[in-house]
């Protein structure tokens, strides 16, 4: 595929492959660009920690060969940095084939723009970044966007009051709150992508999200001591490698023959077909839409 180009979010593909917490540097993120890279596609890893990720990009030029694996600037709790990566990847790139958001933070504390972490990165930081490349996308069609959420979205709700009174979705400070709120964020993911299919329809552009499976990365590593042990016991007892988690992943950004899913939440390689009621809400997923692009600037 050496037209195929894609940004990865620290955790995107190019056109671009970009990531955050979850990240184009370390785990999953790394994983799936490597792959990517491997395939022959121009990979851009959109990170915050840049000297993390371009030591993760020599690693990954090393392993594949390839010398289309770029780095580029992006702070998904940063509004205006999403802004201005939008900005100078549009300048730089001609297309963009495929958009992976695979920021994932579970963590207390507030983003550079005051919202709740886990909301501002998880959800607002990728919905800002999704719109300002929509053209581009369309324009560059049959393109993707993949969005990596979690099946903790089981345990996930939207507060709409919380949101507009707040900018969380929940409140509280200790480690019970921050992965609660992180659950509220995965289910605010996979919403965002079953409006956007919607929104997209008659257009050349699909999108999915979807669980990798329980895999052992650094989700935590900004988190407290306490957060660490527990996400550490967790991975040991019950988590996949990263190769293995990238593969839900890979399988919703390259499969052929799955563009009549688009909207759809993968889990193993396959759409889950009995998602709770509350993933599958009309109006729940059109308000969160409608309030993030108010929180955005973009309405």
């Amino acid at each position: 595929v050496p037209q195929f180009r894609g940004i990865e979010t620290e955790g995107s593909l190019t056109g671009a492959f970009m990531g955050h917490m979850r990240r184009a540097n370390t785990g999953i993120g790394k994983a799936v660009a490597r792959d990517l890279a491997r395939r022959g596609a121009r990979v851009i890893l959109a990170c915050r920690d840049q000297q993390r990720a371009e030591a993760a990009r020599q690693d990954i030029v090393k392993e594949t060969g390839s010398s289309q694996v770029l780095l580029m600037q992006l702070d998904l709790g940063n509004l205006q940095s999403v802004r201005s990566f939008a900005e100078n990847f549009l300048k730089s790139e001609s297309r963009l084939d495929l958009l992976i958001n695979n920021a994932g933070v579970a963590d207390r504390g507030k983003t550079a723009d005051s919202f709740g972490l886990n909301f501002g990165v998880n959800h607002l930081g990728h919905f800002l970044l999704t719109n300002l490349l929509l053209d581009k996308l369309k324009a560059s069609g049959p393109s993707r966007v993949v969005t990596v959420s979690s099946i903790t979205y089981k345990m996930g709700k939207v507060d709409f009051s919380c949101l507009t009174t707040h900018r969380d979705v929940a409140l509280g400070n200790s480690d019970r709150d921050a992965f609660i709120k992180y659950c509220h964020s995965k289910l605010c993911n996979i919403l965002f992508t079953y409006e956007l299919a919607k929104r997209l329809q008659g257009s050349d552009v699909t999108c999915y999200s979807l669980e990798p499976g329980m895999v052992n990365t650094e989700i935590s590593r900004h988190g407290t001591f306490f957060t660490q042990v527990i996400w550490t016991l967790v991975g040991l007892l019950f988590s996949i490698d990263v190769d293995s988690g990238a593969q839900t992943i890979l399988h919703c950004s390259l499969q052929q023959g799955i563009e009549h899913l688009s909207g759809h939440f993968f889990s193993r390689c396959a759409p889950l077909m009995n998602m709770e009621p509350k993933a599958r809400d009309d109006a729940t997923a059109k308000k969160l839409w409608e309030l993030s692009e108010t929180f955005c600037g973009l309405s």
